[in-house]
């Protein structure tokens, strides 16, 4: 059976699109052409994946992100923002969107962020082997994949105390490619990182996704912490 996976967009141009590559990556595509009309065919569909451009008549994508939601919280929805509109994409983050991805749509940007979400999709829903901790010679690796939530960071904290007892010169939040990071994940992370600086104790993070980083850039985050594309390369910095 084929996997659904529902558009929201009031453009037909960039919805015609979207359905071509989307049928030919192999989804049964639904399409929508409001928010409204979204949050009814996800009613009445149930897709686990959801695109959705923010700016539309009738219901924007935000509310429909609300409302979609609230109907099932594990719905991994992609938010389509107008390039580079970060402000728009971490008010959407805050709402629990997943991702996003910027017009013009680019294919390579939309085959990434279909591969994180089917990576996330794939992964446990009761947080459980989402953060991991190694021990290296110098390092404490904090190994984090999937949706990083509110949950998560409880699990997340926990972890990071256990990683400072191993008392190693840096400690290394590693995301997998697929994380995803919502605005309770993003605030706990930065009073985590904040707190244990306080405590001089030195972290650093690894393998976010391109989007993330613009994220934590903007938000101010990477001027806290330096950031590598590997784990591989943050310990062979140190």
């Amino acid at each position: 059976m084929k996997k659904k996976v529902l558009v929201i967009d009031d453009e037909q141009p960039t919805l015609k699109m979207f359905s071509l590559l989307l049928a030919a990556y192999g989804y049964e595509v639904l399409t929508a052409e409001n928010g409204q009309e979204g949050v009814d065919t996800f009613k009445r569909e149930s897709p686990g994946l959801v695109l959705t451009d923010i700016k539309m008549p009738v219901m924007d994508g935000i509310e429909a992100l609300k409302a979609i939601k609230k109907l099932d919280p594990y719905t991994e929805v992609i938010v389509i923002t107008g390039h580079g509109d970060m402000d728009l994409a971490i008010q959407a983050l805050n709402l629990d969107a997943t991702d996003f991805i910027n017009k013009p749509l680019q294919r390579e940007a939309l085959e990434k962020a279909l591969t994180r979400a089917e990576e996330r999709m794939s992964i446990t829903k009761n947080e459980e082997g989402q953060v991991v901790l190694e021990e290296r010679t110098r390092a404490a690796v904090i190994g984090v994949r999937g949706n990083v939530t509110a949950m998560t960071m409880t699990r997340l904290t926990e972890t990071f105390v256990q990683a400072v007892a191993l008392k190693k010169d840096v400690i290394l939040i590693d995301f997998e490619k697929n994380a995803s990071i919502n605005g309770a994940g993003i605030t706990g992370l930065t009073k985590l990182i904040k707190e244990y600086q306080t405590a001089n104790i030195r972290i650093i993070l690894a393998g976010l996704s391109s989007n993330f980083k613009a994220v934590f850039e903007t938000l101010g985050i990477t001027k806290l912490v330096e950031m590598f594309d590997t784990e591989e390369e943050a310990l062979t910095a140190q």
